[in-house]
């Protein structure tokens, strides 16, 4: 297993919340979700957050990615992007899984 080292400022923030983590493995994405942080706040608040938290991690990716030569960030985006709502429109596979019990 290949974890990834946890970010500073979370390990500083003791308010700091771990929302999700995502592995491939046996040939698959698997994730865990930290789901219904905002939905006290309804459902609109609840979906809007992960919206906003999906992009944010679109924009680490397409900066993590023309730091490493492999492009311009804004053409990098545009390709996460354009990736996005092709995977969102036609899956590549089906969605299985179940949810994990509820941890505070």
């Amino acid at each position: 297993m290949r974890a990834l080292v946890i970010p500073q400022a979370a390990v500083r923030d003791e308010g700091s919340v771990e929302v999700a983590r995502v592995w491939i493995a046996e040939r698959g994405l698997h994730c865990a979700l930290k789901v219904g942080m905002y939905a006290e706040a309804g459902v609109q608040r609840e979906t809007s957050a992960w919206g906003i938290i999906l992009a944010d991690m679109a924009g680490h990716v397409a900066d993590a990615l023309s730091k490493d030569g492999m492009g311009n960030r804004a053409e990098l985006f545009q390709a996460i992007l354009e990736s996005f709502i092709e995977e969102t429109t036609a899956p590549s596979s089906a969605l299985t899984g179940e949810a994990a019990p509820k941890v505070s």
